[in-house]
């Protein structure tokens, strides 16, 4: 498909498939052993314009819907993780909210580099002692000289390191709640901004995950995204579809570790193994069957919130299960450090933790099905 051409998402997942194979594969073990992501690989994905799908095309980016990222997805975590979840965090929460909530000026301004691919976008929300209770935070900003001036720390950052643009949320009064919360649009390098370590994890290693410190940084009124006040609002807007991304990528890794569950089992085998094997297709398939539904409603314009988080839930879980049971029929080969089973597994166990946990998907859910209004969750 020719860049600009009319959204196809399976015109999208072959392109996506074919520059996993041909260009990420063979980095794949080498960016989770030494956690870095090659710049060269940045720039395959903005070469085929996956860094601006879904982004409007008059302003640079390449069209495409939800079910076009949630494939993309699927066919970069299927190969390496860390890739898809860059990808997914610089558009559904950052290059994607900057075009829903931004004003002409900063859409002009902000989107433009980011469907390029000259800045990576990132999201600023989680903090050290705040990390689901969004209303909670204490990174706080006041009125300063020509704009604002914010002070704080964030945890747990994806993509900070490198971003040139990063969604930034804080607080005017902690006593406020969610009235008091604004999001910022900021672009490092800005005097105040740092990072103060690059967090080491369990998997998704590859994609950068950083505390950042804010000292006093001071913005101009044109960084303000939406009105003040807004900023839980939009913050729940974002993760929302960010939970589409993250489900898709969990997919991504349940259908690799799938594939390698198949290629160790025979038809001969003991039945327990034919039974894993037949319980990870039925968990495989609810999976993507939830992310396809979540993608479909986003597109069409429907209430998807519940639809993100059972996605989110579901595919997970499908994860863990179905790549704990490759490594397990793998055997000792499978668990030796740099084996695919090994990798896919310890990636696997971080989908619970990120975009929100499993518990604070249940929240989500209940807060749903029972119509509360409480916001303080995201």
């Amino acid at each position: 498909m020719a860049p600009g051409a009319p959204d196809d998402a399976a015109a999208w997942r072959a392109r996506a498939r074919r520059l996993a194979e041909e260009t990420v594969r063979p980095h794949a073990e080498e960016i989770d052993r030494a956690d870095r992501l090659p710049a060269a690989i940045v720039g395959a994905l903005a070469a085929e314009g996956l860094l601006g799908l879904g982004l409007p095309e008059e302003l640079g980016g390449r069209g495409g819907d939800s079910r076009a990222l949630v494939a993309v997805l699927e066919e970069l975590a299927a190969v390496s993780s860390a890739v898809a979840v860059e990808l997914a965090v610089h558009l559904s929460v950052c290059a994607h909210p900057i075009a829903r909530w931004g004003s002409d000026e900063q859409r002009r301004q902000y989107v433009p580099p980011l469907a390029r691919g000259e800045r990576i976008g990132a999201f600023a929300l989680t903090e050290p002692g705040a990390g689901s209770d969004a209303a909670g935070l204490r990174t706080r900003y006041a009125a300063a000289a020509g704009g604002f001036e914010i002070s704080g720390a964030k945890m747990f950052i994806s993509n900070a390191a490198t971003a040139g643009t990063i969604v930034v949320f804080a607080t005017r009064d902690p006593a406020l709640g969610h009235r008091g919360i604004s999001a910022f649009a900021l672009r490092p390098p800005t005097p105040g901004l740092s990072v103060a370590q690059r967090l080491d994890k369990l998997g998704l290693r590859g994609s950068e995950t950083t505390e950042l410190v804010l000292d006093r940084v001071r913005v101009g009124p044109e960084a303000l995204l939406g009105p003040e006040g807004d900023g839980l609002k939009i913050a729940l807007s974002a993760l929302a579809g960010g939970r589409v991304g993250i489900a898709s990528c969990a997919l991504g890794v349940a259908r690799a570790a799938f594939d390698r569950l198949r290629a160790d089992v025979r038809a001969d085998d003991a039945p327990w193994k034919r039974h894993r094997l037949a319980r990870a297709f039925a968990d495989l398939s609810a999976a993507r069957a939830l992310v396809a539904r979540a993608a479909e409603r986003k597109d069409a314009g429907e209430e998807f919130v519940a639809d993100a988080s059972v996605a989110k839930f579901v595919a997970s879980r499908a994860a863990v299960q179905i790549a704990s049971d490759a490594l397990e029929i793998a055997g000792p080969a499978g668990a030796r450090s740099g084996a695919e089973a090994e990798r896919l597994f310890r990636d696997a166990r971080v989908f619970p933790l990120v975009e929100g946990t499993t518990e604070i998907q249940e929240l989500i859910l209940a807060r749903e099905l029972l119509g509360s209004k409480e916001e303080r969750t995201v």
